[in-house]
């Protein structure tokens, strides 16, 4: 009987569809393991595939292609450490399953299947995959080990069935999304099914940027106590090792890093940072560009950019109009220049001009209106495309959540781009994370990078003389407030009120976001922050005729 056993926890970052590239990483990172004298590496979930693979799941071809890199993974492996790896396997009626195989000595020893299959949230694998009948227990280096797949340590039954069968403890391959309160909760779960178990547990997550989803890592480990002997960072890959002594209670860690993990506006900008520079470098762009206004939301987008891509891969455009103010020229200038950032100038008056010309005719005894203003976001819009196009560069779009839930936006103007690192950050967290940035200088980057005067001004799109957002809209403290509680908490109308809020404000910023959908359908997509994502978590339908009333 064994009374020692190494483990690493591999915090690693896979690319979805590349499974031969996902394959490579792993021969690399279980050669690292051995070498730091794992008895067993531990991998997130579906690592050989990449997670979430959505639909590609259901691709005859991707399964058999995972297949064949796990049987060739193990022979390449043989002479190093044992391995958890995740990957897909064959399961029935032409949809797969979500498995953990066990590598050692050159073969596939054993495989199991996650068996609570989550759907709800960004989650639909009940219609992707076939759910297991238990989940497995494998014999390694003598020690029995139960390994439940992530959504199965989230309800008692899979980990108790475990202990029945003889687990010893419990190593858990994850793949769990970032969302602003995710970490907590992962150390509530699990300690929840410690205690019920009575089995220690080490808990392994990915990390990365896939699409919308931004995986934090945040990996950990616990004694059958309930209390946390290992941490492992967020938002950078990682490879832990952790020793664990069998005693006359049971298994228990004598030696585990503890790493520290970020908190408030800190992890929102990690998060928008290794979201953004994954979804650019795995899509294949060299860099991007945006339009630069001298506002908040274009400042902290291009803070961001500049952190996660390097500030040579990043392209700034000034692009005024008769509007645009002296100061937001000479803000926009002094960021570009304090994170070494190229900033062109492009007028936009000739194009406006000429439409204006165009539509004359058209337009003849009508009143200057909106119409207006959204033709100078649409010449914005096309003129940054024109120039993605051009240069090869991805544009990004820089809307906050706030502007997004009630509209406050231009489809085919500001909301051209490819990605938005603010789509789920209300403009009050904006203000905050800008903030933290000017305070906190990462590697390489630069020291408060976000003028002051981007900060204090009144936030305003410049599309007619004197504007400002609050002409049209609650202040943002206010109106963030209701719509966290419209979004994030579906409360009634009633509610909100109560909470101080005043009732005609309410049931306005409520028609406005319902009204709004279908702006936000068109958007494009961008890393998920809080637990109510627009698109990946909340999905209402275009034309819905329900309201809810004050009072009623």
């Amino acid at each position: 009987m064994s009374t020692r056993l190494v483990i690493a926890s591999v915090q690693a970052n896979p690319t979805v569809g590349d499974i031969s590239g996902n394959a490579a990483q792993a021969r690399r990172l279980i050669g690292e393991a051995a070498a730091l004298g794992a008895d067993i590496a531990v991998f997130p979930e579906l690592f050989l595939i990449g997670y979430p693979p959505e639909d590609l799941a259901l691709k005859p071809a991707a399964v058999r292609a995972c297949q064949e890199a796990l049987a060739a993974l193990a022979a390449d492996t043989a002479g190093d450490c044992a391995a958890l790896i995740t990957t897909l396997w064959p399961g029935a009626d032409g949809r797969p399953r979500n498995a953990v195989a066990l590598i050692e000595g050159g073969a596939v020893k054993g495989v199991a299947f996650k068996v609570d299959l989550p759907n709800y949230g960004v989650f639909d694998e009940k219609r992707i995959f076939v759910a297991g009948e238990a989940s497995g227990v494998f014999e390694i280096a003598g020690v029995r080990v139960g390994v439940p797949i992530c959504e199965d340590i989230w309800a008692p039954g899979p980990c108790r069935q475990l202990k029945a069968d003889g687990a010893e403890l419990l190593l858990v391959p994850n793949g769990s999304p970032f969302r602003r309160t995710a970490d907590d909760e992962r150390l509530d779960v699990a300690r929840a099914r410690v205690a019920e178990t009575g089995l220690p547990m080490v808990y392994v997550n990915q990390v990365g940027g896939q699409d919308e989803l931004v995986f934090d890592g945040g990996s950990f480990a616990l004694q059958a106590d309930g209390e946390l002997c290992m941490s492992q960072p967020m938002f950078e890959a990682d490879l832990a090792r952790s020793v664990w002594e069998k005693t006359e209670s049971g298994w228990r860690c004598i030696e585990a890093p503890l790493a520290t993990w970020p908190r408030g506006p800190e992890e929102i900008y990690r998060a928008m940072v290794l979201g953004l520079g994954d979804y650019v470098r795995k899509s294949g762009f060299p860099g991007v560009l945006l339009g630069l206004s001298g506002g908040v939301d274009s400042a902290l987008s291009i803070v961001v950019a500049a952190d996660a891509l390097g500030p040579g891969n990043v392209r700034a455009f000034m692009l005024p109009s008769r509007y645009t103010s002296r100061d937001s020229l000479e803000d926009a200038e002094a960021c570009a220049r304090a994170i070494g950032v190229k900033l062109d100038d492009i007028a936009i008056a000739p194009a406006v001009a000429a439409f204006e010309t165009m539509l004359a005719p058209q337009f003849a005894g009508r009143a200057p209106d909106i119409t207006e203003e959204n033709i100078q976001a649409r010449i914005r819009g096309v003129t940054l495309m024109a120039l993605s196009n051009k240069l090869g560069l991805m544009l990004m779009t820089t809307g906050n959540k706030s502007e997004m839930a009630v509209g406050y936006a231009t489809l085919y103007g500001d909301m051209c781009g490819g990605y938005n690192v603010l789509k789920d950050v209300y403009k009050v967290d904006v203000y905050a994370v800008c903030r933290w940035r000017n305070a906190h200088t990462p590697a390489g980057g630069a020291s408060e990078p976000i003028p002051e005067r981007i900060l204090t001004k009144a936030p305003s799109a410049e599309l007619r003389p004197d504007q400002t957002d609050q002409d049209s809209l609650p202040p943002y403290d206010v109106l963030d407030a209701i719509l966290h509680g419209l979004v994030e908490e579906e409360a009634t109308l009633d509610e909100i009120v109560a909470r101080g809020f005043d009732g005609a404000t309410v049931e306005r910023v409520q028609r406005l976001l319902y009204g709004s959908e279908y702006k936000r359908r068109q958007a494009a997509p961008g890393v998920k922050i809080g637990g109510k994502a627009f698109g990946r978590d909340r999905r209402y339908p275009l034309v819905n005729r329900f309201r809810d009333k004050v009072g009623g």
